[in-house]
């Protein structure tokens, strides 16, 4: 399989974290993985779980949306559960796994979904970081609480490093791990709010330092 630009994935596996619909950035590199021949296997958030692999199990799944650009359809060959604000079980409130949004699902936290792909479906090539949440992504930065802020941190930017974690030592050698940027992590883009501009900056840094350390601990 060759997409456009002469990619040939085919025999690698690619984990896309961040995966709830049809219209985000995650699905779109779904899409071009799949196209250049990868195995694609995604992360929702357990929320959105439910309602997406039930539009993805129907004859017609997303419809146009799921044709490449080479006109092939495209599969996702299995949906994960995962919450990238949870590093290990042990940070998830109890009040949550009895939250009816979450319950019902295998454990969701980074640590647990990777030991799970890795159990299921084998050791990942390409780990894709799709992920940017903020509890007040309109407000102003001088608008946010510290409590918003580090949560917008937490779950755009740490995700990163923490997937890196627990990823990391089970991927293919040789493989690649990515995540997306905004220009607001460079610079001033008003309305990019909720301290979301702060975590791009952040998961570039992050990048940098992780590009290195991964490389000579894991080869990726």
């Amino acid at each position: 399989h060759k997409m456009t630009t002469g990619l040939n994935l085919a025999g690698k596996l690619a984990f896309v974290a961040g995966v709830a619909d049809s219209r985000g950035y995650g699905w779109a590199i779904c899409k071009h993985l799949a196209d250049a021949g990868a195995k694609v296997v995604v992360g929702t958030w357990p929320p959105a779980l439910k309602a997406f692999a039930k539009r993805l199990a129907r004859k017609d799944g997303f419809g146009a949306d799921q044709v490449t650009p080479s006109g092939r359809r495209f599969e996702i060959a299995q949906v994960f559960p995962l919450d990238v604000s949870y590093s290990t079980t042990s940070e998830i409130p109890s009040s949550l796994l009895n939250d009816r949004h979450y319950t019902g699902f295998p454990p969701f936290d980074i640590e647990s979904v990777a030991k799970e792909v890795h159990r299921t479906v084998g050791p990942v090539d390409i780990l894709v970081h799709a992920v940017a949440n903020s509890p007040c992504p309109s407000a102003s930065l001088l608008a946010v609480s510290r409590r918003d802020y580090l949560a917008t941190s937490s779950s755009s930017s740490y995700s990163f490093v923490a997937c890196a974690q627990h990823f990391g030592p089970l991927m293919s050698p040789g493989g690649s791990m990515l995540c997306l940027t905004y220009a607001a992590g460079q610079g001033a883009v008003p309305g990019y709010g909720g301290g979301l501009s702060s975590a791009k900056a952040q998961l570039e840094a992050d990048t940098r330092t992780l590009a290195w350390e991964c490389g000579r601990r894991w080869g990726i």
